[in-house]
């Protein structure tokens, strides 16, 4: 089989492109199988994953042993009592386990749950809970992390890579056992292309945040796009992305089209983006096509460029990249930086590809051959040229999710008729070009993440001294935004190094990257008649 042959978007110009473009997906459609088990059975020896590990061990898996451990988890799970539908949730950084859990979970139609690591136990045990999901994937570091969060949810199993800890509830497994004693003669369910497959989270303004259920197909409707932004992926291209393969970047705008592509898949842990190691792992590596969120990139701009790259094509997403920014790609990356938009929800229905001449700074670019893209009004009409209005897409996209979990009014309210708001935004040109204006609600954009106010005020107020506790989002130069909290503490309390302890709590208790990077105090935050806070005049504050 030739990449070339999985390719859905037509050979041609631009205008050749659109009007010879059709979707082909079969209704047996299943990721496990076209990213996995068909390239084994045709070519058992290609390289599927490139594993550094952070020791400096390099590990090559191919096709071949990525089908058998996958075969062999699933037969675990099953084992385990995981049936057709139910929830597996993966909580590993970048490597090659990551995807063989994704295998065997759907192998069985089960429907996989990615966890960031940096997530703390009150971010996991939400999830965990909401999901209800019954089997879990995770290693010695975040092993501990999961097993407090398990606490009330419906895991029962938790299969460990590199450790057990003490008996008790959940019951723990480790990797080699589950491996070693499975069957090897498993036999996948049957599964189509419009069964669940993926269960990812996403932040909103108000709430909890929204699980988004993906059907298989959806692994198909990413593809036009990756193809435009990685200039139509080819043998002999060696891929990356610094993004987890948590997140919907990283999994669907590059590992798992690498992988369907049948194309070597380089997974390294970061614990922090390193710019000037990024070029060496580049360089060494010999990669030519990646994802790069935007302040990944800015970050490598301020380092010098090693010479003996073989960058092809890099996709980023999540801001405009400037005429500066795209002539440094060429002049220096000597590849083209394309850009690309997308939601969780309904993932890359938007890009730029400077081979087939869709490229204009300060666009996201063309609405990809597939999806039908428009700016519509709070009716749901579609505005003409120019006007700035809501970023939309028609239903029936093959990207498109099945709706939020467990709730049939919230998927309700992000239609307009036929069409699926965004939440973003924008306005399109006489020529198509779409340029992305803001979000019409309180979603923090900071450093290629999307982020939701909702679980972060939570957190705050959960410390004895906070009365109430507001976040958004304040302009940056290098992450776009960061977050920043603005709380009423009890009277009487001490301010001595509570900015300190309310980002540490937030770091420890839901992640990290959504920790607020300042806090201001104040004495009552600003509400509207009905008691809503008015963000917008937090914003102004700056």
């Amino acid at each position: 089989m030739n990449i070339s042959d999985l390719s859905l978007l037509p050979a041609g110009n631009w205008a050749e492109v659109n009007r010879a473009f059709t979707w082909r997906v079969q209704p047996d459609f299943s990721m496990a199988r076209a990213c996995c088990d068909d390239w084994a059975r045709m070519s058992p020896d290609r390289t599927a994953i490139i594993d550094l590990a952070e020791d400096g061990t390099r590990v090559v898996w191919t096709f071949g042993r990525l089908k058998d451990a996958s075969d062999r988890l699933a037969a675990a799970m099953r084992h385990a009592g995981v049936r057709k539908g139910d929830r597996v949730a993966i909580l590993l950084s970048q490597c090659p386990e990551v995807m063989v859990a994704h295998f065997a979970a759907m192998k069985l139609g089960a429907v996989v749950l990615p966890l960031f690591t940096l997530f703390g136990e009150d971010a996991l045990s939400y999830r965990l809970i909401d999901s209800g999901a019954v089997v879990a994937v995770t290693d010695a570091a975040h092993l501990d992390k999961l097993v407090g969060a398990a606490a009330g949810s419906a895991l029962h199993t938790i299969v460990t890579k590199g450790g057990v800890s003490a008996a008790g509830a959940p019951r723990i497994v480790s990797w080699e056992d589950a491996l070693a004693g499975a069957q090897v003669d498993f036999r996948a369910a049957q599964v189509g292309a419009e069964d669940p497959a993926v269960l990812i989270y996403t932040s909103g303004t108000t709430g909890a945040p929204k699980g988004a259920l993906h059907a298989h197909r959806f692994l198909l409707g990413h593809l036009p796009s990756v193809e435009m932004v990685l200039e139509r992926p080819r043998a002999g291209d060696i891929a990356w992305t610094p993004a987890d393969w948590a997140w919907i970047g990283g999994l669907m705008d590059l590992a798992m089209p690498t992988l369907y592509f049948g194309l070597p898949l380089v997974s390294q842990r970061m614990r922090k983006f390193d710019p000037e190691a990024a070029f060496r792992l580049i360089r060494d590596e010999r990669i030519s096509i990646m994802f790069l969120p935007p302040t990944a990139l800015k970050m490598m701009r301020q380092v010098e460029v090693p010479r003996g790259l073989s960058t092809r094509a890099i996709g980023s997403g999540g801001e405009s990249l400037g005429a500066d920014f795209l002539a440094w790609g060429v002049n220096e990356l000597r590849a083209p930086i394309n850009e690309l938009y997308g939601q969780t929800e309904c993932n890359l229905v938007v890009s730029s590809s400077a081979g087939l001449g869709v490229t204009k700074p300060g666009t996201m670019g063309r609405a990809v051959p597939g999806h039908e893209v428009a700016i519509i009004d709070e009716s749901g009409t579609p505005l003409p040229a120019g006007e700035v209005g809501e970023i939309a897409v028609r239903r029936g996209d093959p990207v498109m999710f099945l709706g939020y979990w467990n709730l049939p009014d919230k998927t309700k309210e992000k239609f307009v008729g036929d069409w699926l708001r965004t939440g973003d935004l924008g306005r399109a040109d006489e020529e198509g070009y779409l340029t992305y204006v803001g979000r019409d609600d309180d979603v923090i954009t900071s450093a290629g993440y999307r982020i939701g106010p909702t679980e972060i005020e939570n957190c705050l107020i959960g410390d004895p001294d906070v009365v109430n506790a507001a976040v958004v989002g304040v302009p940056d130069p290098a992450r776009t935004e960061i977050v920043k909290a603005f709380v009423v503490v009890r009277e009487g309390a001490p301010v001595e190094g509570l900015s300190e302890r309310l980002i540490q709590r937030v770091r420890d208790r839901v992640s990290p990257h959504v920790a607020p990077r300042a806090v201001e105090f104040l004495e009552a935050l600003p509400v509207t008649a009905t008691g809503k806070i008015m963000r917008r005049v937090l914003r102004e504050r700056g």
